[in-house]
């Protein structure tokens, strides 16, 4: 889980990183807004990347996918790709702990006799 997690972080940073130059020269966003918005959710993405040994660390993350979704009020486009980012986190999430499970129920089991 806690692979396919950082992994959506790590390109969701990227695209937070890539949308502080559209928030300031098409939605014409103030540089003072735009750079702390979108740089430090790029940057908040890496390190709860690095966080997700903790617990508290995934709900950090859930927090960083409100955030962007949120940032469509700033640049429209962001509702859509913000909650592509936020189903595919939500994805790798529920997958990821189906398979912790599955991972510790065959391990409970042992292996099979043939």
């Amino acid at each position: 889980m806690r692979g396919m997690c950082a992994a959506m972080l790590t390109f969701e940073a990227i695209l937070l990183g890539l949308s502080t130059p559209v928030m300031i020269t098409v939605e014409d966003v103030p540089a003072s807004t735009a750079l702390p918005l979108g740089l430090g959710l790029a940057v908040l993405c890496i390190l709860t990347a690095g966080m997700l040994r903790r617990p508290w660390g995934y709900t950090v993350g859930h927090v960083i996918q409100v955030a962007s979704v949120a940032l469509g009020f700033l640049v429209p486009a962001m509702f859509f790709v913000g909650g592509m980012f936020a189903l595919l986190w939500v994805s790798a999430f529920v997958l990821g702990r189906r398979i912790e499970e599955d991972k510790r129920r065959w391990a409970e089991e042992g292996p099979d006799p043939a």
